[in-house]
């Protein structure tokens, strides 16, 4: 069991694009380091319209999860004193990456100001996490998965997605940064979580590339 006092970071945000196992790895992380694990709200009333592409939806679907990922960060700063460490399944930058996959321009120019708004009043975590997976990994899992809303994304936006993910951390700077390459990180697998963590304690004020252990080729990057 690892050693939750010793672990510099009270609040882990853990990112990826969806089915990239980031909310069970904070489920994970939160009780293996005696955390608060926060989750983020899947509930929009226009996701669906979003995906079938009405006009307008986009921009809906949009500031909904926005707003309510803004109320919910904001109620972090009020942290409960018995569970003083957060690991939270998101961050709010995220958010804008989906606006630049999906919004126009006259769309965006709103969203900026409110997004802008919202993020000064927003604390940055102190360790970020990148479940980073491949277009291939992401379609099987949603064939895998499979429901009735997944069955109309279009394969394009699934890469458009990809691509801005690994993009945005590529260039991110703001917090110690954990890229991790998830294709074949194994939940059920003690040892991959043990040593996951392991190079979470280690982290400094930089970012690590890391492999998992049940991957051949396994290797650690530091820049």
């Amino acid at each position: 069991m690892p050693d939750a006092d010793t672990l510099n970071f009270n609040h882990i945000a853990i990112e990826g694009v969806f089915k990239s196992g980031k909310t069970k790895l904070t489920e994970i992380l939160a009780r293996k380091l005696a955390g608060q694990a926060v989750y983020d709200r899947a509930d929009n009333p226009y996701l669906k319209e979003f995906y079938e592409e009405k006009e307008g939806s986009a921009f809906l679907t949009q500031l909904v999860f926005l707003v309510n990922r803004y109320h919910q960060q904001a109620g972090l700063l009020q942290r409960d004193l018995f569970h003083d460490r957060i690991v939270c399944d998101y961050m709010f930058e995220k958010d804008k990456i989906y606006a630049y996959q999906t919004l126009a321009d006259e769309e965006l120019i709103v969203y900026e100001k409110i997004h802008n708004i919202f993020a000064e009043k927003i604390t940055r975590p102190d360790l970020t996490i990148y479940l980073q997976i491949s277009l291939p990994t992401l379609i099987h899992r949603i064939e895998r998965d499979g429901s009735s809303l997944d069955k109309i994304i279009a394969e394009k936006y699934l890469e458009d997605v990809v691509e801005a993910f690994d993009y945005f951390f590529f260039n991110y700077k703001a917090t110690p940064l954990l890229v991790v390459k998830a294709d074949e990180l194994n939940f059920n697998q003690d040892e991959d979580i043990m040593d996951l963590i392991d190079k979470i304690q280690h982290m400094k004020k930089s970012t690590l590339f890391y492999v998992p252990l049940g991957r051949s080729g396994r290797g650690l990057k530091k820049t």
